[in-house]
């Protein structure tokens, strides 16, 4: 079987959308490719983390790949794909230079060209995120290890937005909390937060691929009994009070539900928002401060901001 990869030149900004726009689509598998790769420093007691070509990678900008199976309906895939891309200049979103090349690859090189990219990352103190297919032997006694398997179309779990996340979860959390993730794509942020010491899990996501790929990883990392995946849209519905929120999604999405999660919490819990890029920060700080909210903290990664958020 042949496969297609659309290779989408754009901006950090719009990796989320953009991804998102790729797996309605039906890709699957997504990879970024970002320059800042080649140079950042991480801590690893693995040795080098990712084998990279700098020849892969744009002067500026990223590149965003995914692979769609090459049949009948290609071209018309790829033209909704563009099209939903151009769309998201409505939302006030730097799509870049937003280049479209196609190419060809056949099945056995699709199936371990992007394997890769993927090697065991130190994400936290105590996390550390591995693709399914590496072995890694636990450095600390109180190391909490990861499992994820990439090729359900939701990455490893390493993207700024997401170790920000997990770093924020790390620092709140209390034993036996109730936790809702709002947005939980592969479920990384639901397994982290019972491995840091929830008691229970509502796991919510509008897209069903994301709620099976969160049971399925739950089930790898062997806390199915403890998270529950749910299709839904945002909070709406819930009648669920949780100690803590854990929300990594665009903040356009973010300011929609913020009175909702102020409703949803306990008195005392925690909002954690991420995916936020720099140029919205002050956005979403404002509606989470309108809705109740008090600001605790603002962590920064690269261009991306973690809010966390406190109800009095």
């Amino acid at each position: 079987m042949k496969w297609s990869e659309i290779c989408i030149h754009t901006t950090n900004e719009a990796i989320e959308p953009i991804s998102n726009i790729l797996h309605e689509a039906g890709a699957s598998g997504v990879v970024i490719e970002d320059p800042q790769d080649l140079v950042k420093e991480r801590d690893t007691f693995m040795g080098e983390i990712y084998e990279l070509n700098p020849e892969d990678y744009p002067a500026e900008g990223v590149y965003v790949k995914a692979y769609l199976p090459v049949n009948s309906f290609l071209g018309e895939t790829v033209e909704e794909i563009k099209h939903a891309i151009t769309n998201l200049i409505e939302f006030d979103i730097n799509i870049g230079h937003n280049h479209v090349t196609i190419s060809e690859l056949n099945e056995e090189d699709w199936a371990t060209a992007w394997k890769k990219y993927y090697k065991p990352v130190k994400i936290s103190e105590k996390v550390t995120i591995i693709p399914t297919w590496e072995e890694y032997e636990p450095v600390s006694s109180d190391e909490i290890i990861i499992e994820l398997d990439p090729g359900m179309a939701f990455g490893t779990g390493t993207h700024p937005t997401t170790v920000l996340s997990i770093q924020a979860i790390e620092q709140y959390i209390e034993e036996n909390d109730l936790v809702m993730d709002v947005g939980a794509g592969s479920g990384v942020l639901s397994i982290a937060s019972v491995l840091l010491g929830a008691k229970h899990v509502h796991a919510f996501d509008l897209d069903d691929i994301a709620v099976k790929s969160t049971t399925i990883n739950a089930k790898l990392n062997n806390v199915e009994s403890q998270i529950e995946s749910k299709q839904n849209n945002l909070l709406q519905g819930v009648d669920v009070e949780a100690d803590l929120i854990v929300s990594n999604i665009l903040a356009e999405i973010i300011v929609q539900f913020t009175d909702d999660a102020f409703a949803k919490l306990k008195s005392g819990g925690y909002f954690i928002t991420s995916g936020i890029i720099k140029n919205k920060r002050q956005l979403v700080k404002d509606q989470l401060i309108e809705s109740g909210f008090e600001i605790v903290e603002v962590n920064v990664m690269e261009d991306w901001t973690s809010i966390i958020a406190r109800k009095p």
